[in-house]
């Protein structure tokens, strides 16, 4: 069960026809997601296994599961923002429920991103889960 913004990426991933079309596609939703704040940018933050720098916010309130999240990679900050739209809403019950990798297979992103990008998706993919068991 992932979140109606994510379905929207599903969409927009099915009309366009090459990977060349749906990895521009990834860097525009990377530069639309807001920057997160250099005061944020520490080791805390910081998610292990990813070749590029990637910090992961959480920001749970009221029930429901959100992030904030960065790249000094623009593809990596593309990757962000589809996890974004994935999780972010869910409760963090819901968050644990969401089978990641079939979710993204959806994307046909495991047959397009070499095997570290894949490592690191993984990683952001059990970070957030890890703070969703948490919360």
């Amino acid at each position: 069960m992932a979140a109606p913004a994510f379905e929207d990426i599903v969409e927009t991933f099915e009309f366009l026809d090459d990977w060349e079309d749906r990895y521009r596609h990834v860097i525009e939703l990377g530069k639309a997601m807001p920057p997160l704040d250099d005061s944020f940018k520490v080791p805390a933050l910081k998610v292990q296994g990813c070749a590029s720098q990637v910090w992961l916010r959480p920001l749970i309130g009221g029930g429901r599961f959100d992030f904030q999240g960065d790249s000094d990679a623009m593809i990596v900050r593309g990757l962000i923002a589809i996890l974004h739209a994935l999780y972010s809403g869910l409760t963090p019950a819901q968050v644990l429920a969401v089978d990641a990798p079939a979710e993204l297979a959806r994307l046909g992103l495991n047959d397009h991103l070499s095997s570290q990008r894949s490592n690191g998706l993984r990683s952001m993919v059990e970070r957030i889960r890890k703070i969703a068991a948490e919360a």
